[in-house]
């Protein structure tokens, strides 16, 4: 099976601009490809695995990845699929998180003896002269062209600046550049990426008369077409400090019935086959099984294989009902906010159980909430915290709340 069968095979693929010329270049090692990263952030998160994975792949393969970090565009921010500016960031800070992401991203991805480069599209775009750019890049994009695309139309009713209409043009001069210096023949990135990474090609195509070819992989999202990487808390980092390796784990443990297969495809890197028998014979509760693997897999790959067996061992007490281990991600209270005891509903709020006391009232008087094995129906109720206590949320979620 060929690389790229395999990626087809895994639902990994959803447009490409040339398939025939794409599969031959990756399955012989032939491409010099790239995938951008905006630093919004001083950690990456859930959203950036599909292309993270991506690139192992493809690296492991023999192609050579191109890792861009967005230090000029991010001084801009990506219109595709928001429906509000991006908020401005200083200089020093997209700095800190670019170096942010590589030091996470070399758990992927291997930077020595040259098998991967990474950039930083601040040392061309920021040097930019305007006038410049009018002249040799503007000219190449039709306005009416640009309007026609998704991520532009769907920003038209709430506003567009032209800050941001300038980021199509801003990541089709990446991608120009890096066919100039580093012969990047590739740019793969996620499906709301299409229309940006099409600009590319055609800037390529009219300034220098060669081709280059663009690949979109399927977004992660769940069985209601959600994307995937959020939770009551926020979103799921990939720096430990942020979010836990046991709660990185439990996120994974804790998807949907219908996504776990498909999790599995996409970012994990166990045998097709193997995923494929799983489809074919896991059901109902054997479904759970799938989900410890696609847990453990994930959180080996982010945090190492010690981590993830003691989040193992600590969801396998938890499940097997002991509901008490050292890796339970805990919330500290002050003892003075404990005196007389806490609401229910306010506790499920401060430990971001709840996202407010009306959706954790819902939850108590549905019968989904237990303390210390206790379920709590009575939304008045008031929970007393002499040293600790174990919330359970559903059948899947524990949280230890400490007295400080």
């Amino acid at each position: 099976m060929t690389l790229y069968e395999e990626l087809t095979r895994r639902g990994l693929i959803a447009q490409v601009t040339d398939e025939k010329e794409i599969s031959e270049m990756i399955n012989n090692g032939k491409a010099t490809f790239y995938i951008g990263f905006d630093p919004t952030a001083d950690s990456l998160h859930v959203g950036h695995f599909m292309a993270l994975c991506l690139m192992k792949r493809l690296q492991m393969a023999g192609n050579k990845p191109i890792v861009l970090i967005g230090g000029g565009t991010a001084m801009i921010g990506d219109p595709s699929g928001k429906t509000d500016m991006r908020k401005m960031m200083t200089k020093e800070t997209i700095q800190h998180n670019v170096d942010c992401f590589k030091k996470q991203m070399s758990r992927f991805i291997d930077f020595s003896d040259d098998k991967a480069i990474l950039v930083n599209n601040a040392d061309w775009l920021l040097n930019l002269n305007y006038v410049d750019v009018l002249r040799e890049v503007g000219a190449c994009f039709s306005v009416n062209k640009m309007l026609t695309f998704e991520c532009y139309k769907q920003r038209m009713e709430r506003g567009l600046t032209f800050l941001e209409f300038n980021y199509m043009i801003m990541q089709s001069y990446d991608f120009y550049m890096l066919f100039r210096k580093y012969g990047c023949n590739m740019q793969f990135g996620g499906d709301d990426q299409w229309a940006n990474m099409l600009g590319g090609t055609e800037l390529i195509r009219k300034k220098l008369a060669k081709d280059a070819h663009a690949m979109t992989i399927t977004l992660l999202t769940n069985s209601e077409g959600k994307k995937m990487g959020k939770t009551e808390k926020g979103a799921v980092w990939l720096d430990p400090e942020k979010t836990s390796p046991y709660d990185f784990f439990q996120y994974w443990r804790n998807v949907g019935d219908g996504d776990v297969i498909k999790c599995l495809k996409l970012l994990t890197f166990l045998p097709i086959e193997q995923i494929e028998e799983m489809e074919r014979t896991m059901t109902g509760a054997e479904l759970n099984k799938a989900k410890e693997i696609l847990a453990y897999e994930l959180t080996a790959l982010i945090h190492g294989k010690e981590e993830a067996d003691k989040c193992l061992e600590a969801a396998k007490k938890l499940f097997g009902g002991s509901g008490n281990a050292e890796d339970m991600p805990t919330t500290e209270i002050p003892a003075a906010e404990l005196e007389g005891g806490i609401n229910i509903l306010g506790l499920l709020v401060k430990t971001a159980l709840c996202p407010s006391k009306s959706e954790a009232r819902r939850l108590v008087t549905q019968g989904g909430v237990s303390v210390d094995d206790v379920k709590i129906t009575d939304p008045s109720g008031v929970i007393e915290i002499a040293d600790s206590v174990i919330i359970k949320k559903g059948k899947k979620v524990y949280h230890k709340v400490t007295r400080a």
